[in-house]
């Protein structure tokens, strides 16, 4: 009698569990978390859907790349998001940490490319910078100027001291929190890109790639890094009040403030479309969706939206997207990834 019960405990159990997740399907609308910088594009394509299928518009909120997957990865039902939007790729510890509350299978969707900008107001005096010059300003520890290779607390405070020819200005650089995929791509192209201009730091990569890893990613705690939260409108305000500051924001939010900010040179190139595109622009990086294979077909119209978001209306050369300043692909990594979407391939890390 143990036995039957068993057996039909094993058999009806995952139906129940399916059947509650089915019940529970009383949200009739898509959910979406994740990064400031994807945002606005979801935004769109959230509205766009929402006017032209049967389908509501999905919500979309604004929590950082790492918040949106905390929520993302949190579990499988109506309770949690369908969607996170990454301003970088998913680290392997929160794939894990989906895979351990059982977010089994996630459709990755490369949705096209974005440059992070180094940006003051319009009204400020025309400045650039060099990679190597980004990291003396911002990293919490330096190769000694004397020319030894150890590490001193960063010394600098103003920016004529790291380049006589930059003003006599505080170093003042309002950016995203640890958080942010921006921060982690600005850390990881911008800081390290500077930091391995030391040969002798590059060279601890191999031998030591956690001291180097400490080394180019730790950002100064001093107040001349000052966290700004997820808000880039608030960075943009701050930066019309002070044109003596810097502020580091996505380049599709740079493009949507022009009469506001302007993009610095980073090794003598511009944040522009084209140079982003090109590959010319330093600081630029992939941008990502994520989708919960099991909220597909329970929650409606998942499946539509990533048909709509993979269009060629909307992240096409000439869609609506790259309107909003976002980097479309080349055609082949287009048609890859929206095969990818056709049939729900499950991203494997």
């Amino acid at each position: 009698m143990k036995s039957s019960s068993k057996v039909v405990a094993a058999v009806f159990l995952p139906l129940m569990i399916s059947g509650t997740v089915l019940a529970e399907s009383a949200r009739d609308y898509i959910t979406i978390v994740g990064s400031s910088t994807v945002y606005p594009f979801s935004t769109v394509v959230a509205e766009q859907f929402g006017k032209t299928t049967r389908f509501k518009a999905p919500k979309v909120e604004s929590t950082g790349t790492g918040g949106g997957f905390k929520l993302f990865c949190g579990g499988v039902g109506v309770q949690h998001p369908d969607i996170s939007n990454a301003s970088r790729r998913i680290k392997a510890s929160e794939f894990e940490m989906c895979q351990n509350n059982g977010v089994k299978d996630i459709v990755e969707v490369k949705i096209g490319y974005d440059g992070i900008a180094i940006a003051h107001s319009a009204e400020a005096k025309p400045m650039a910078l060099s990679l190597r010059e980004i990291f003396l300003a911002l990293a919490k520890e330096i190769p000694d100027p004397k020319g030894s290779e150890n590490l001193i607390p960063n010394p600098y405070s103003t920016w004529n001291e790291i380049n006589p020819s930059f003003p006599d200005t505080k170093i003042e650089v309002l950016g995203p929190p640890p958080t942010s995929g921006t921060r982690d791509a600005f850390v990881e192209l911008a800081m390290e890109g500077g930091c391995k201009t030391f040969s002798w730091i590059k060279d601890l990569k191999s031998k030591d790639k956690h001291a180097y890893k400490a080394i180019c990613h730790s950002i100064r705690e001093d107040g001349a890094y000052v966290e700004a939260g997820e808000n880039d409108n608030l960075i943009v305000q701050k930066l019309e009040a002070n044109p003596d500051a810097l502020g580091i924001f996505g380049f599709s939010f740079l493009d949507q403030n022009t009469d506001k900010v302007t993009g610095l040179k980073v090794e003598g190139v511009a944040p522009e479309f084209e140079a982003i595109a090109s590959g010319q622009y330093p600081i630029s990086r992939p941008l990502f969706i994520y989708v919960k294979k099991a909220h597909v077909g329970v929650i409606p119209g998942i499946a539509e939206f990533l048909q709509e978001f993979t269009s060629e209306k909307a992240w096409g050369e000439e869609g609506y997207l790259a309107d909003k300043g976002l980097i479309p692909m080349p055609d082949a990594e287009r048609k890859k990834y929206a095969e990818d979407v056709k049939n729900l391939k499950p991203l494997a890390l």
